[in-house]
């Protein structure tokens, strides 16, 4: 069985609309498709020109998934696909570009359910237009603990110079980003990163936690600057995640942090939401409006 689906002049045959995606909760791939197609105007834009890492569950979320990067080679000559050196390695990944609804349609078509983008586009690899703390805490912090820290983490980013946003993962924690004009490579906007970071814990060390190994962090939020590096990845802005309740990652503004929580919304709700609000992301990956990273040295 199969439904079809209209998208940008292109038509995309949706396989068995009815397999059983989020069994917990009765979404069915038909669901997923509706999804996508619902946010479309407002995800691709931020994933357009980014190097595309897929995460697809042929047998839906009960049953595990696989992360992506090689486009496959059935994919349809329309979907962008382009090369990306790999370093410290011989060769080239062939990764999708997520462009238009088309491809997004036809990739969730393909069973994927999460994007994950990276932070700088093929026409510039080396230098990101936006840079990610992602704050991950630990079982049993509290929800107000986690709003305080993101707050502070946005002032730092002010600080520094940086325009930030927030973003609920539709995960455990939330992002705080800023939009970069894409004038320093990622290994001193990487390092800026960790500066800001390791400032904030030496603050407050009783908080937080810039400790790569789990059993180390204790009760403390970690401060991941893992994503600022070439070739790493974060979710896209409206992708699902492949969790209970289908949540997505949600863009926010800061004076809705105090009412939502990482997994506010998703599936169930984002439509009614994007009916009421704009994408409080809107225009951030025009590198027009976005900082130049101060050197690691300023934050000393």
């Amino acid at each position: 069985m199969t439904a079809q689906l209209e998208v940008e002049g292109r038509r995309i045959e949706l396989s068995n609309p009815d397999k059983s995606l989020y069994p917990d909760d009765g979404y069915r791939k038909r669901d997923v498709a509706e999804y996508y197609r619902s946010v479309a105007d407002v995800m691709v834009p931020h994933t357009r020109g980014k190097p595309l890492t897929l995460r697809r569950f042929p047998d839906g979320i009960g049953s595990g998934g696989f992360f992506q990067k090689e486009a496959s080679d059935y994919f349809p000559d329309w979907v962008r696909v382009e090369a990306v050196p790999q370093r410290g390695a011989a060769g080239a990944v062939h990764h999708v570009v997520l462009d238009d609804a088309a491809t997004l349609l036809y990739l969730m078509n393909q069973a994927c359910l999460e994007f994950h983008i990276v932070l700088s586009t093929v026409e510039d690899l080396e230098h990101p237009v936006l840079v990610v703390l992602d704050l991950d805490p630990p079982e049993g912090v509290p929800l107000p603990e986690l709003r305080g820290v993101v707050r502070l983490m946005c002032e730092r980013f002010r600080d520094a110079g940086l325009s930030p946003r927030v973003q609920a993962t539709g995960g455990k924690g939330f992002h705080v980003a800023a939009p970069l004009r894409g004038e320093r490579g990622f290994d001193e906007v990487r390092a800026g990163m960790r500066a800001l970071a390791e400032q904030a814990v030496r603050d407050e060390p009783d908080r937080l936690t810039v400790e790569q190994r789990k059993d180390k962090r204790g009760d403390r939020i970690f401060l991941d600057t893992n994503r600022n590096a070439y070739g790493q990845t974060m979710i896209a802005p409206y992708s699902l995640r492949a969790r209970p309740g289908a949540p997505a990652a949600t863009p926010l503004d800061l004076n809705e942090l105090g009412r939502v929580a990482p997994q506010s919304y998703g599936l169930a709700n984002m439509a009614r939401r994007l009916a009421q609000k704009e994408d409080p992301w809107a225009g951030l990956e025009d590198t027009r409006y976005g900082s130049d990273f101060p050197h690691p040295d300023k934050h000393d």
